[in-house]
């Protein structure tokens, strides 16, 4: 009697890079199919995402040289630069997260990917004139704000291409990716406006146009578009009623919109507070540390719960916030950057647990994962507001005070009440680990 075969199970392929059954918590179908296309969804997502970070935080780098340019804008005027892309970003999440759902994950990335061509032209336009208003670099600043959308919808996409025992390590190496773009234009900004003779901020927007061209034109040939993803939005919609959504959006803002936020400032403060250092190339070291604890936090919430994580992660970005505190008392630089990267370590490991509890949370639901992709969207929208709230409290500590220190003080306080609202809520009466 012969046997009869069965075949290994494969992604079934629609017309024009659609695939129609993917099934990756199915150990065969991942091990012959699954993880190959996964990867190199992966690894597109994460260069476009990458230069999405990097045309939102161009401002960061940019302002600090406004002044030495010619443009006579007040410290109040640059925060607000540096502050506005933060919160169109955010807002903008919502929108890109649903745009995966409604065109799907190759599709939503190659045209996320296109629209960061606006803001690259509008920055050129912008510093090429000495006479170009105050009112039309806010405009060229808002739609960086372009930028910071396709966090969300490149993590949304991808969490449905990996398995669940692999969505912290590949959501972490995502994040990462994309979040190491700010690190890249913060040192990268400084030495290029500066080539040849005179300087030259046009350089800094330019540097991005032919990446971001390729980048775009790689996501249409080389990324798929998955069958799963595609759901209505009312189905997404759900998840606005459910307090998980809301409880993890608000722990996101402690730690991606501390992260964000303190990469857009932090040149600024640097040059504000000890004005004899080298404050651009200086700062960028924060986002570089912080986008590589990211991928750490992922792992770290897969091997002994993202909750647990999550919470140590606010003891020490109160530490952080202390140490800051004192240098400042101090007139010290070191203990100052030091207080800093033990911010951006902390954010970024907190980063990469917080989205961790998402899929456990969701875990078990009917619709789990459509869920805990919406989830993952707004939770980043929400989150990357600390991007704006930062910046401008230091801009307001600065105009009321002379200083920085009252700004400090209430970031102090949010970091304890989001230690108090993880505890409440993920580890008080939950099994430890179990999210």
């Amino acid at each position: 009697m012969t046997a009869t075969l069965t075949p290994p199970p494969v992604a079934e392929r629609a017309p024009g890079r659609h695939i129609t059954h993917w099934d990756p918590e199915d150990e065969t179908f991942w091990r012959v199919t699954g993880r190959r296309v996964a990867r190199r969804n992966l690894v597109w997502s994460i260069l476009v995402e990458h230069f999405g970070f990097s045309i939102w935080l161009l401002w960061s780098a940019v302002a600090v040289s406004l002044p030495a340019a010619g443009f006579a804008f007040t410290v109040d005027q640059l925060f607000w630069l540096v502050a506005v892309p933060n919160l169109v970003g955010a807002v903008m999440r919502l929108p890109y997260t649903a745009a995966v759902a409604r065109f799907g994950g190759r599709t939503w990335t190659t045209v996320s990917s296109a629209l960061l061509l606006i803001p690259i032209g509008l920055m050129t336009a912008c510093v090429l004139n000495p006479a170009t208003p105050y009112w039309m670099f806010l405009v060229a600043a808002t739609t960086a704000g372009l930028g910071g959308g396709n966090f969300a919808s490149s993590m949304a996409n991808i969490s449905y291409f990996y398995p669940e025992r692999h969505k912290g390590v590949a959501l972490g190496v995502n994040a990462a990716g994309g979040n190491l773009g700010v690190a890249v234009v913060q040192f990268a900004v400084p030495l290029v406006i500066v080539a040849g003779a005179g300087l030259h901020l046009e350089y800094a927007p330019l540097l991005w146009l032919l990446p971001v061209v390729a980048a775009t034109v790689g996501a249409w040939l080389f990324m798929d578009n998955l069958a799963v993803t595609r759901a209505p939005v009312r189905e997404q919609a759900v998840v606005l009623r459910n307090r998980h959504t809301w409880v993890m959006s608000f722990l996101y803002i402690g730690t991606f919109g501390s992260f964000i936020g303190y990469s857009a400032a932090l040149p600024l403060l640097v040059k504000g507070e000890f004005p004899a250092v080298a404050g651009a190339l200086w700062a960028a070291l924060g986002p570089l540390v912080g986008s590589a604890a990211r991928p750490v936090g992922g792992w770290l919430a897969d091997r002994f719960g993202g909750a647990r994580v999550t919470a140590l992660t606010f003891v020490a970005m109160g530490a952080g916030v202390g140490a800051v505190l004192l240098s400042l008392r101090a007139g010290s630089f070191a203990p100052f950057l030091a207080g800093f990267l033990l911010l951006f370590v902390a954010s970024g490991v907190g980063n990469g647990s917080t989205y961790r509890m998402i899929p456990a949370i969701f875990r078990g639901r009917p619709k789990g994962r459509t869920e805990a992709a919406a989830v993952i969207g707004i939770a980043a929208a929400v989150g990357a507001l600390g991007g704006f709230l930062i910046p401008r409290g230091f801009g307001m500590s600065i105009a009321a005070t002379g200083g920085i220190d009252a700004a400090l003080w209430v970031f102090l306080a949010g970091y304890a009440v989001c230690l108090a609202v993880t505890w409440a809520c993920y580890l008080r009466r939950v099994p430890a680990g179990a999210i």
